[in-house]
Formats: structure tokens, sequence, C-alpha cells
């Protein structure tokens, strides 16, 4: 061979190394939104009222996206008051900056826009998008976010023939100021109208299949104030995904949904060809609401017949037992290429235990909602801001202690310190009737225990520590405990609140300051150049 022939082959084999340095090391791919929001008339209980709509919609548009990819989000704010979005269990590495809630960030003022950054990094699953302030969800403005595995990387069950979202929670028909008035007013909120699916009230939404292909349900609890049973007559449901966690595929009759939880089921339509009811109905209040749809098969000659199926009647028992069932499988994916049980969590020794008992106080005459005796208020300041422009006198590190005061409720803007990089545990605890829905922003945790009554250290002999599904909401039932372990891995200021909207409103949150003292850029992305500037950070340079 000759020498000029071994120099055009170096040179070849030099630009496909270069090209393939491109390949593996090029950015990951973008998907542009804009979205408007606005007010407009609605009829989800058959009642005219004024609902916050995105693009028109109600439900919003729908996010599919894939693992690791960027979404540009452009949003206008039309309303007559401040807004924010936020992404309900996307988990925003390195980046609270986009967090999308008051300790976070400012509001999108009236007329203004705001581009919410995202990258969906290392995750796959179900998840859904809300307004958050000002009792804003009790409106609308909230839709689905479907994060698709890549295609290199297999899910542990055959292809669907489709798939189908479900937005399912409760609704009232007085419109969200008025259900703030109540709030303001030192009041709890009365019990909700009814529930809707995919923002209707009545069975006239369809879900169309065809006989003998299986599908793909992704469910969410979008309501204010109230667990869901979700079911389908006739048909089993195998479920396969809990918030971006494979699960073990075990088939149910019906799931319980508690506030802010997302699942993901295989449907088969197996049944003589004809119409089902898809129901969904409150669960843990004195009156049973219910909302049905249709499953209709594509060669029905029949509509629904029968009584749509009930609920389970049994009450706590029931419900833990299922929730005791959801495991993880072990030999499945997650977002990278590998089985989601090579990270040992329970051969990992937590380094801290934070207790959280939730209570509902009342303080200076008017009903409030706290968590370890602290009702939470807002300052004028993002928190997040605050600290990163070191702006004094908005909140003090260890606000909140670690563990349960027995005290009387007070005020106090609540932030919590914590280190990146620990592994701790957290007990919710919750000596009341009433449900308790909890959510951490940024971090995901492993749902190890839970029991009736009260917990103690012996509490740990029951935890499972191989195969529970890690998650980002966690239901505590009534006069019981749940018990997680959170690996601190995402530094940020990070929203710890109730999913029931009107206790998150009236103070039962916090925030969690996850730190390092290294400015680095691998630990977290800088302030955003189109960040909102306000109360004392307005005039400052970021």
């Amino acid at each position: 061979m000759s020498l000029a022939s071994c120099s055009w082959i170096l040179l070849a084999v030099f630009v496909l190394v270069i090209l393939n340095g491109y390949c593996i090391f090029g950015e990951d791919p973008y998907r542009f939104f804009t979205w408007e929001v606005t007010y407009g008339d609605i009829y989800p209980l058959g009642v005219k009222q004024q609902g916050i709509l995105i693009n028109g919609q109600f439900p919003g548009p729908h996010i599919e996206c894939v693992t690791n990819e960027n979404l540009i989000i452009s949003v206008t704010n039309n309303l007559d008051e401040p807004f924010l979005l936020s992404w309900n269990g996307i988990q925003q590495r390195r980046n609270s900056w986009q967090d999308g809630v008051l300790g976070t960030n400012c509001p999108i003022p009236p007329g203004q826009n705001y581009t919410y950054v995202l990258q969906v990094k290392d995750q796959i699953g179900s998840f859904f998008y809300f307004p958050s302030l000002a009792l804003h969800k009790a409106a609308g403005g909230y839709g689905g976010i479907t994060i698709q595995s890549r295609s290199v990387i297999p899910i542990p069950f055959p292809k669907p023939a489709g798939e189908f979202t479900i937005l399912a929670g409760d609704w009232y028909k007085q419109n969200h100021a008025g259900l703030r008035a109540i709030l303001d007013g030192g009041h709890d909120l009365p019990s909700p109208d009814g529930l809707l699916i995919n923002g209707r009230g009545s069975s006239s939404f369809s879900f169309t299949v065809d006989q003998g292909k299986t599908y793909r349900f992704r469910i969410s609890n979008v309501g204010i104030s109230t667990s869901i049973n979700f079911r389908i007559q006739g048909h089993k449901m195998m479920l396969v995904e809990v918030e971006g966690t494979h699960t073990m595929q075990n088939l149910y009759d019906s799931l319980d949904i508690h506030l802010g939880q997302s699942y993901s089921v295989l449907v088969t339509a197996d049944q003589p060809a004809q119409d089902y009811y898809i129901v969904a109905s409150t669960r843990f209040t004195p009156q049973v609401l219910s909302v049905t749809s249709v499953l209709h098969y594509s060669n029905s000659a029949k509509g629904v017949s029968g009584p749509p199926p009930v609920g389970p009647t049994t009450e706590l028992d029931w419900s833990i037992n299922q929730a005791r069932s959801l495991r993880r499988n072990l030999t499945a994916n997650g977002p990278r290429p590998n089985p989601q049980g090579s990270y040992h969590y329970g051969l990992i020794n937590t380094t801290r235990i934070i207790r959280l008992a939730n209570s509902a106080p009342i303080i200076n005459g008017k009903q409030r909602y706290a968590v370890n005796s602290v009702s939470f208020i807002p300052e004028d300041t993002p928190l997040k801001l605050a600290d990163y422009l070191k702006i004094s006198g908005v909140f003090s590190l260890g606000s909140i202690p670690d563990s349960p005061t027995g005290g009387g409720g007070y005020l106090q803007t609540s932030v919590m310190a914590a280190d990146y990089r620990a592994y701790i545990e957290v007990v919710f605890e919750n000596s009341e009737d009433a449900m308790q829905s909890w959510h951490i922003d940024g971090n995901h945790f492993f749902v190890v225990g839970m029991n009736k009554g009260q917990w103690t250290p012996a509490s740990k002999l029951s935890y499972n520590l191989r195969d529970t599904i890690s998650r980002t909401t966690v239901q505590v039932y009534p006069k019981s405990w749940s018990a997680v372990y959170m690996p601190l891995d995402n530094v940020g200021m990070w929203n710890v609140r109730s999913e029931n909207w009107a206790r998150q409103y009236l103070g039962q949150q916090f925030y969690l300051r996850v730190y390092t003292p290294v400015n680095s850029l691998r630990d977290e992305n800088p302030i955003p150049s189109n960040a909102l500037l306000c109360g004392r950070a307005l005039g400052r340079k970021p």
C-alpha cells in the first residue's frame, strides 16, 4: 500500500472518530412549546365556571418527550394576577431555578412571559404539571407529562397498541377566587362537588380500543383534596410503573391513587365487544363521589350496561395492604441501561432521621395547618433567590425542627438545612383522622414502610429494604405513619408540601435547602439569564 493511500485511510479514520465524538458528546434534543394562559368558560359539572386554560384547552396540552430531552416552554400569563407552573415529579436535576413554586421563582406578572428551560434528565414515567399559586389548581391549568424511554433501552413489557392519559380528581363548582376567599377567611374548604376525568364530569368521554390488544393507561390524581379509587368494569389492570419506577407486574381490580400520585397500568381488551365503565370514586370521605367514563371497543355494538363497578368498601387495611404490594422490578431497566435494583438503598446507612408531624392549629383565631408546629408563610422574595443573592432577613436556616415539638402552632417562613449527598430517613406522622399526602420536589425517595399507629424506632424492623418502589409523593393514612429513605443528590431549595391544596395554602409546607459549599456547575446550574426578579431582589444584578 502506498504512503498516499495510508494517509487517506488515516484521515478517514480521524474524521470518523471526530464525527463519532460529536454523536457521543452532542447535546440532547430540544422540544419547544409556546403556551398562552387565559381565563375561559368551562362546564365540567354542568355549571358555567371561569377556568384557567392553556392554549384554550382544559386540561392543558400534553407534554410528550423522551428521557434526557430538553424542554423549552414559553409561558405568557394573560390572567389578571401572577401565575406559576410547577412540574409534579420532574426532578429538575441541578436546577431548582425552574421548579415553579413561590420559594424558588418570582411569579409571572399579568401580561408578561417567562420561558422555562427544563431537562428530563435520567427520568422515565408518568407525571403532570399544574399551577402552583393562589389556588389556581382548583380552576385548571394542569396537564399530563409522559417521559418515554430511549429506543436503545428496552422496557419490561411488550410495546402497547396505544397509550391514554387520565387526569382524574375532585372539583368544586365555586371558582378558585371564591375558594381562596374561604381559606383567607380562616376556614377550611367544604367537600368537593364532584370528580372529573380529563376535565369532564360525565361519561361522555370515551377511550377507544381494539379487541384483543393491550393499552397503557397513565393515571394521575390532579385533585386538591381527595384520594380516589380507579377501576375499569370487567377488566384487570396490570401495574407497570409508578412515578418513574418500573414495578412488579401485579394485577389489580382497582387502585387507590392519592393526591399528587401517578400510575401506569396495562389493560387488555379481552372481553366481549361492548362498552365498559371507567370509574373514579373518592376514598376516605363521608360521602362517596364518583365519575364515569367509557372504555369503547371499536367493534362494539352495545353501550355500557348494568351499574358501574363499586370500589372497595373497607377502608384502611385494604388500602395499606395494596400500598405494600407495590414492589420494584429489580430486573428492569430504569432510564439508564442497567437494572433498577442495582442501587441497593437498603444497605446504605442513613445519617439523619427527620420526623414530620402534620397538625391543624388555630393561629390568631384562624384555621391554619402546620408541620412540626410551624405554619409556613411566604415571603416577598423567593427563598432560592434570596439565598443566591445573599439577601438577609428573608429566611433563617433551622426555622423548623427535625422532630415534632408537641407545642401549639406558630407562623414562620420555615427552611430546613440539609447536606448535599447525605442519605436521610424521613418519617411522616399523622395523628389526625384525615388522609394525608406528601410531596418533595426535586428528589425521589424509597418508601420503606407504613403502618397504623405511632412510629417508634422499633418500626424499622418492618421496613422493606430490598425492593420497595421509589417515587415523589407518599400517602400517610389516618392515625398512621409512612417512612422513606431519601438520597439528597440534588442541590437546591426544594418544596416539601402537603398535596391537599387547602393545607398547603394555609401553611402545611416548608423548604429543604440541600447545600454544598462547592460552587460547581457539576452540582448546580447557574441562575437563568431570564430569571424574574421581585421583592427585595428587584434592582439586584443576578
